[in-house]
């Protein structure tokens, strides 16, 4: 048995569920329609792929090594984030004067019929929101050579943890999207969908103001 294998795992599948702007983006479309919430967990699992390939290729370090782009990086990763939170919060106040919950796919009791520019954006939003994470390029090249035996060559085994991190994701936010799904006509009632909403883009908007005046993150 892979001891180091089964321990990358916990910590991975920890990392994978800690809650962060892409668990608040998910969980926000997920309210919408349950593809949106699918289509942003599958955006944040390729985002992740993003993140793991540039650390089995190495680009990471180059990244991590030139201040000027990573914080870059950090600048549009945190104006994507607070842009989020703030059309979330705008969200929230029109529905508040309207009285209305978060647009449905259908109306209840009915299939559901997504549109495709809600499921191309909400896959967008997933993907960005991840791939724009200024702190994955440092913890995924610091994380992934620590579970490499030595003696082993190194990039079959990176390349064995960065599909499990992939997998971890694609596990974990679609079954968070479905989750809020399965309770929606409650999450969907008007005034804790604002409620939700409002958190959302309250969580959102911090993030972002962290990321863009915060230091640079090494």
């Amino acid at each position: 048995m892979d001891a180091q294998l089964i321990a990358f795992t916990g910590v991975a599948a920890g990392m994978v569920a800690l809650p962060g702007a892409d668990f608040t983006v998910v969980v926000r479309n997920a309210l919408a329609s349950r593809t949106a919430g699918l289509a942003s967990a599958v955006g944040v699992a390729g985002g992740l792929l993003v993140h793991t390939a540039l650390a089995v290729a190495g680009l990471a370090a180059v990244l991590v090594a030139m201040p000027v782009l990573f914080r870059t990086v950090q600048l549009l990763g945190g104006a994507y984030v607070l842009y989020l939170g703030l059309s979330a919060l705008c969200a929230m106040r029109r529905r508040a004067q309207d009285g209305s919950g978060p647009p449905s796919g259908a109306p209840e009791g009915e299939p559901e019929r997504p549109a495709p520019r809600d499921f191309g954006r909400a896959l967008r939003q997933g993907f960005l929101t991840n791939a724009l994470n200024p702190k994955a390029p440092v913890l995924f090249l610091s994380l992934l050579p620590q579970f490499v035996p030595d003696g082993q060559p190194p990039l079959p085994r990176t390349l064995l943890l960065a599909a499990l991190v992939v997998v971890l994701a694609l596990i974990w936010f679609p079954a968070v999207a479905l989750l809020v799904d399965r309770l929606g006509r409650w999450l969907r009632r008007p005034r804790t969908a604002r409620a939700i909403e409002g958190g959302s883009g309250v969580a959102l908007t911090g993030l972002g103001l962290a990321l863009v005046t915060g230091p640079l993150l090494r």
